[in-house]
């Protein structure tokens, strides 16, 4: 049997503010590598436009709402998935970083060239 989709019942705005958090993990610009495994994120990208960049990929604005929104982030935190500090900084921890939101593909957009 596969494993269960979504096991922690995240909301729509919890599965993409979690795969833009596990993406910023992936820059060095706005992560660090913490000794337990986890990773501490304390730079948020801001939008110019309707959209932003994190690393070679792009996001639409609407797709980041809840980069900026603490009830999120107390969702996350709340359902063991970050160590929130809002709006400073947060800890994406292993189980956090490694969650399936199945969005990656869908919200951040790379450049075919």
């Amino acid at each position: 049997m596969s494993p269960k989709q979504n096991p922690l019942r995240l909301n729509k705005l919890q599965l993409k503010t979690l795969t833009l958090f596990q993406e910023l993990i992936r820059s060095p610009a706005t992560s660090t590598v913490q000794g337990d495994g986890s990773y501490f994120i304390s730079t948020i990208p801001q939008p110019h436009g309707n959209h932003f960049h994190i690393g070679e990929g792009l996001v639409i604005a609407s797709d980041a709402t809840g980069l900026k929104n603490q009830s999120v982030w107390r969702a996350l935190h709340r359902k063991g998935l970050i160590v929130s500090n809002y709006p400073n900084g947060l800890k994406l921890n292993i189980v956090g970083a490694e969650y399936d939101t199945g969005l990656r593909d869908i919200i951040i957009h790379r450049s075919d060239h």
